[in-house]
């Protein structure tokens, strides 16, 4: 339930998890439960079941000079000044709209 012990990545896995793998192939691994955080294991399983990787990556939610996000505005107000697509709250899912393509 902790992020405090870093594990060697098995043989194969390191070239598929690039973003959770560390240089020297190790990983610092938190498990979810159903028990723990149902909402959060379903998240993890659907994400398996769409690409075979049961792994997510796990970060803190700021921007470079900007301390971590601790309250749903400041997530909102991050996420608009962020590339990311989305973002998501709780139960709910917040997406920036689709900006046409020109050419």
């Amino acid at each position: 339930p902790f992020m405090t012990v870093a594990c060697d990545v098995k043989a194969g896995w390191a070239e598929r998890l690039i973003a959770t793998t560390h240089v020297n192939n190790t990983a610092r691994v938190q498990t979810v439960s159903p028990e723990d955080n149902a909402s959060y294991h379903a998240l993890i399983t659907a994400f398996n079941d769409l690409n075979g990787s049961p792994v997510v990556l796990n970060t803190s939610f700021n921007i470079q000079g900007q301390p971590i996000v601790e309250t749903p505005l400041e997530a909102i107000s991050t996420f608009a000044g962020t590339g990311l697509d989305a973002v998501i709250l709780g139960p709910y899912i917040v997406r920036k709209p689709e900006t046409p393509r020109v050419g």
